[in-house]
C-alpha cells in the first residue's frame, strides 16, 4: 500500500478550487452579487459599478492556478517549493472568494486545501511533488 502524499493532494483541492475561482469570477462579472448581502448592503460597492472582487478573484484564481500547476519560468523556484507562503496566501483567495457569492464553494475548497497542506507542513513534508520527483531523478 502506498503512502500518502498530502502536499500532493493538497495540490489537487488547489487546483479545483482555483479552477472554480476563476470560472466564479467570469460569473461574477454578469451577475454581480456579494455573497453576505443578506446581512447588510455596504459591501455592494465592491462588485458593482465596478468589477474590484471579481477582479480579485480572477487573479487569485489565476494565480492558484500557475502555483499549483506551474508554469515553466515558476517551476521549482523558493515560492513554489514553499508550503509556508502558501499558508500565506491562499487565506486571502479563499476570503476574496467567500465574499462573491458565486464563490462559496471555492472558498471552501480552500479551506480543506490549506488544511491538508497544514497537515502536510506538519507532518514534515517539504517542497511539492514536482519538485521532490525533480530530485530522485536527478540523483
Amino acid at each position: 500500500m502506498g503512502k500518502l502524499i498530502k502536499n500532493h493532494w493538497a495540490r489537487l483541492i488547489i487546483l479545483t478550487a482555483g479552477i472554480y475561482q476563476v470560472a466564479a469570477a467570469v460569473q461574477g462579472f454578469f451577475w454581480p452579487k456579494i455573497f453576505w448581502d443578506f446581512t447588510t448592503k455596504n459591501l455592494d460597492a465592491a462588485v458593482k459599478p465596478l468589477p474590484i472582487l471579481q477582479i480579485f478573484n480572477l487573479v487569485f484564481g489565476l494565480i492558484a492556478l500557475a502555483w499549483e500547476w506551474p508554469i515553466k519560468f515558476f517551476a521549482g523556484s523558493a515560492v513554489h517549493r514553499s508550503i509556508v507562503v502558501r499558508l500565506v496566501v491562499y487565506p486571502l483567495s479563499a476570503l476574496a472568494a467567500a465574499l462573491l457569492y458565486q464563490g462559496t464553494n471555492p472558498a471552501i475548497y480552500y479551506m480543506i486545501g490549506m488544511g491538508v497542506y497544514f497537515w502536510a507542513y506538519s507532518e514534515g513534508e517539504v517542497g511539492t511533488l514536482l519538485y521532490l520527483l525533480s530530485l530522485e531523478y536527478h540523483d
